[in-house]
C-alpha cells in the first residue's frame, strides 16, 4: 500500500480566487476545519505578498497543531525569510519554494538564462533547509519546460536538500497521458528521485485537474496538490473533494493508495470555504454540488427507491451529507439543540461560542416554523465570521411597490455615533444600499450580487453575498435573515466593514 499526501492550498492558491480575500479569523477557521478534514499539509499563504497574509500565516501556525503548515516563497532570500518568521511555530513547518523553468517564463519574466535558473534553485532551497527541516521545490510551468532541462533543475534541488519535488501544471496545458509520463519520466531519470517525495500541482483551465492528478498517482507522484471546490486562479486547482471521493469510491482500481482524510467532514468543509469566501458551488458539481445526489427523472427516481446503487455510487452520509428531515422549532430546548450540533459534526464549540448559537437559533425560531440542517450550519458560520464591525445596521424602513419609486431609511453606528440617511432606488434593495452609502459617507462600486434559500418553504431564510470594489481590490460580504433585504443590507455592511478595515 501506498500512503497519498493531501497538500490542501485553499488558503494560497484559493484565496488568488478574483474577487476572493479572507481575514486572519476566517482562515483560522478554515484551518481548522481542514485539520478535521485530515489533511496532511496546509499551505496557509504567501507571507511575502501582504502583513495581513503575513499575519494569517504566523496565526494559523501558533494555533493549528498535528499537521504539517507550509508558506509559499519565491526563490528569493526575504521571501524565505519571511516565510521563515511566519511558519517557525508550526508543529510541522515547511517552506515551499519555486522558481519557474518553462523557456517563456525565463525569458519573458525572469529574464535569466537555464544556468542562472539552476543555480537560483538549488541556493534557495540550500538556504530555506537552513531554516527549515522540510523544504519543497516547484518549477513553476513544468508540464511546458523542456524535459532535460526540468531534469536537471530537479537533480540540482534534490541535492541541495529538498525533501518534496512539486510538480505543476501551472496552466492546465497537459494532458492525462502526458502528465502520466512526465511523472514517470521523472522517477526514472532524475538522480536522487526515489529519496523524496514527487508531489503535483495541477490546473483546471483544460477540465483536466483532477484527471492529471490521478494519472500522476499512477506513475508513482506521492502527494497531490488542490484546493476545496477546486478554488484557485483562473479556472482554479483540481478539487480535493473530486480526488479524495475518486480514489475511495474506486478503491477496487486505486487498491494500492491509502488517504487518512475522514470523508465525513467533505460537506462541512466545503460549505465553510463555500461561505467564508463568497464563491457559490455550481449545482451540477461534483460530490458537494445541490444536484449530485438528487434524482429528477422518474427513471432515476425509480431505481434509487428500489436499491440506492442504480444510480448513486456514493453514499451522501460518506460526505456528511445529512439526508434525514428532523427539524427543530421554537419549542426546542438546549439538549436538543446540542445533540443536534453533535449530529451535525460541530463537537468542539466553546461556552461561549454555544450560548451565542443557541440564542441565535432561538430568534430564528421565533421567526421561522421549522430549523433544518442548513439553518444551523448558517448559523455557526456566521458566528464564525469575524469582521471588525466598523459599521452596524441598527434599523431599515422600506417604502416600495410597483407604482412608485422605492424608498429606504437606515440608521448607521459607527462608535457612539448613529446616524439616519433615506435614499431612493430603483427597488427596495437598491435603496437600502443607496442608503447605506450616504451614511456612511462613501461610494461603493457593488460588482456582484447573489441570493440564494438556505432551505426551502415560504419562510426559508435567505442568505446574500456581494462583491464590492474598491482601489482596484475586490471585498465580499455575506448576510442571512429570513427577509433577504436585510439580509442584503448584512451582506452589504460586511464587505463594507471588509473594505475599511482593510485600509
Amino acid at each position: 500500500m501506498s500512503k497519498i499526501f493531501i497538500f490542501d492550498t485553499t488558503l494560497r492558491d484559493g484565496e488568488q480566487t478574483p474577487g476572493v480575500s479572507l481575514n486572519a479569523q476566517e482562515k483560522l477557521e478554515i484551518a481548522k476545519q481542514l485539520k478535521k478534514l485530515g489533511v496532511d499539509v496546509i499551505e496557509a499563504g504567501f507571507p511575502t505578498a501582504s502583513k495581513g497574509d503575513f499575519e494569517s500565516v504566523k496565526t494559523i501556525a501558533k494555533n493549528v497543531k498535528g499537521v504539517s503548515i507550509a508558506a509559499l516563497a519565491r526563490a528569493v532570500k526575504s521571501d524565505i525569510d519571511r516565510a521563515w518568521e511566519a511558519i517557525k511555530y508550526a508543529e510541522k513547518p515547511r517552506i515551499h519554494t519555486f522558481l519557474a523553468t518553462s523557456d517563456i517564463h525565463m525569458e519573458c519574466k525572469l529574464h535569466m538564462t537555464r544556468e542562472e535558473v539552476i543555480s537560483n534553485a538549488a541556493a534557495a532551497v540550500r538556504y530555506a533547509k537552513s531554516l527549515c527541516p522540510t523544504v519543497e521545490f516547484s518549477p513553476e510551468d513544468g508540464t511546458r519546460s523542456d524535459v532535460q532541462f526540468l531534469y536537471k533543475v530537479l537533480e540540482a534541488v534534490i541535492e541541495a536538500g529538498a525533501d518534496v519535488i512539486n510538480i505543476p501544471d501551472t496552466v492546465g496545458y497537459a494532458t492525462p497521458a502526458e502528465f502520466g509520463k512526465l511523472i514517470k519520466g521523472i522517477k526514472e531519470n532524475v538522480k536522487g528521485a526515489d529519496k523524496v517525495i514527487i508531489s503535483v500541482h495541477c490546473h483546471n483551465d483544460l477540465g483536466l485537474a483532477v484527471a492529471n492528478s490521478l494519472a500522476a498517482l499512477e506513475n508513482g507522484a506521492q502527494q497531490i496538490e488542490g484546493a476545496i471546490n477546486g478554488l484557485g486562479e483562473r479556472a482554479g486547482n483540481a478539487a480535493i473533494e473530486e480526488l479524495v471521493m475518486a480514489i475511495k469510491t474506486r478503491k477496487d482500481y486505486y487498491n494500492r493508495f491509502t488517504l487518512d482524510i475522514n470523508t465525513n467532514q467533505i460537506y462541512r468543509t466545503s460549505s465553510m470555504v463555500s461561505q467564508l469566501t463568497g464563491v457559490q458551488i455550481q449545482p451540477n458539481k461534483a460530490i458537494v454540488g445541490a444536484n449530485a445526489f438528487a434524482h429528477e427523472s422518474g427513471i432515476h427516481q425509480h431505481g434509487v427507491l428500489n436499491n440506492r446503487e442504480t444510480y448513486e455510487i456514493m453514499n451522501p452520509e460518506t460526505i456528511g451529507l445529512k439526508t434525514s428531515n428532523i427539524v427543530l422549532g421554537k419549542h426546542s430546548g438546549r439538549h436538543a439543540f446540542e445533540e443536534k450540533l453533535k449530529e451535525l459534526g460541530y463537537t468542539q464549540l466553546s461556552a461561549e461560542e454555544l450560548n451565542e448559537a443557541f440564542m441565535k437559533f432561538k430568534d430564528l425560531a421565533d421567526r421561522k416554523k421549522s430549523i433544518m440542517d442548513k439553518d444551523i450550519e448558517a448559523i455557526l458560520t456566521e458566528s464564525s465570521v469575524v469582521v471588525n464591525d466598523v459599521y452596524k445596521l441598527e434599523y431599515f424602513h422600506i417604502s416600495s411597490g410597483n407604482s412608485f419609486i422605492a424608498t429606504s431609511t437606515v440608521r448607521i453606528r459607527k462608535g457612539e455615533e448613529a446616524v439616519d440617511e433615506a435614499a431612493c432606488g430603483d427597488g427596495p434593495i437598491n435603496a437600502t444600499f443607496n442608503a447605506i452609502e450616504r451614511a456612511i459617507g462613501e461610494e461603493v462600486n457593488l460588482v456582484d450580487y447573489y441570493l440564494k434559500a438556505i432551505t426551502g418553504g415560504k419562510d426559508a431564510q435567505g442568505e446574500v453575498v456581494v462583491k464590492i470594489q474598491k482601489d482596484n481590490k475586490f471585498y465580499s460580504g455575506r448576510g442571512i435573515s429570513v427577509d433577504i433585504i436585510e439580509a442584503s443590507a448584512k451582506a452589504y455592511l460586511n464587505a463594507i466593514n471588509r473594505m475599511v478595515s482593510n485600509k
